[in-house]
């Protein structure tokens, strides 16, 4: 493989991961969601994206359909599940992603089964190289990142930020003040799992096909592995952290062609990212970057506040 083509590879899914890894952030860093299902609403944006592609939509409206199919099914599993304890929604949400993996793998009529959906890739030039394809993909993932981005660090930097900090810390005071939970629960997942679906749909359209097996639950747990080396509640950290695991991810693939290793290199890589976390969690739980700080303009006034308090009592 052309080693530049290589690298433009890992940028991209850098770039798609990134997305998840922002979801994952805002329902769990910020909003103390336990979303174990990530892959499901994957699955839901990259089959969509796939189903509609073949009938001639727009690939713009395909991924903002995965968006809104996604976000649909957030609201949908997040009116009985937000009613169960922490651990019991992570349960659930979990199951659910793996019935749905089960679902479009025995439903030959749904979506091909074991054979999968052939896509069509988004942007394609004639006679463009395969490079000029993947600087076109590195073009639109990042764009979609970037808005991704900006919609989480301004949500999180505004007073429905503020809350759903409140709710994660001490939902009894939160409901005290007045303050919805499960609204802005549901919210939260709605908005994660729109961000997923348009990641599924980014996938799908970057490999050109979709099978049952590219959702594994594996998924999930990779991307909870970005977010908590990252630092949970730090968007630029949710960022860091899925750059880090999939640079982690290619360079164990590619060990394979330099060692010789006694296990199997895909085993490794589990047992490597199972020692990456427990050492993490011991030693630096916040994760590589600390949690951000509140930025509204009440805040802003508190902090004054505090500082100048401070200034007159020394």
């Amino acid at each position: 493989m052309d080693p530049l083509l290589y690298v433009f590879d890992l940028i991209v899914f850098i770039g798609i991961f990134s997305i998840v890894s922002l979801s994952l952030n805002l329902e769990f860093g910020f909003a103390g969601l336990a979303n174990f299902g990530k892959v499901a609403f994957f699955l839901i944006g990259a089959y969509t994206y796939a189903l509609l592609s073949q009938v001639g939509v727009p690939f713009y409206l395909c991924l903002i359909a995965g968006a809104l199919i996604s976000a649909i099914f957030g609201l949908v599993i997040s009116l009985p599940a937000l009613r169960l304890r922490e651990d019991y929604l992570a349960i659930a949400i979990l199951a659910f992603g793996e019935i749905l993996r089960l679902i479009v793998k025995s439903e030959d009529w749904l979506a091909g089964g074991d054979w999968g959906v052939t896509v069509s890739p988004a942007v394609s030039l004639v006679g463009a190289s395969h490079r000029v394809d993947a600087l076109i993909n590195i073009a639109l993932v990042y764009l979609c990142l970037f808005i991704c981005f900006l919609v989480v660090q301004l949500l999180t930097n505004s007073p429905y930020g503020r809350v759903v900090r409140a709710i994660r810390e001490d939902e009894v005071a939160a409901e005290a003040l007045g303050k919805d939970k499960s609204k802005y629960k549901a919210q939260a997942l709605m908005l994660g799992s729109a961000m997923t679906g348009i990641a599924g749909g980014l996938y799908a359209q970057y490999l050109q096909c979709v099978l049952p097996g590219m959702f594994m639950p594996m998924i999930t747990f990779t991307v909870w592995i970005m977010v908590l080396l990252g630092g949970p509640a730090n968007n630029w950290g949710a960022l860091l952290g899925a750059c880090l695991v999939e640079i982690f991810d290619r360079g164990t693939n590619i060990a394979k062609d330099y060692l010789t290793l006694p296990i199997d290199p895909s085993n490794l890589q589990y047992i490597l990212f199972g020692a990456l976390i427990i050492v993490v969690l011991l030693y630096r739980p916040q994760g590589l970057l600390k949690e951000t700080q509140v930025r509204t303009k009440a805040m802003e006034m508190v902090r004054r506040g505090r500082s100048a308090v401070r200034n007159k009592g020394s």
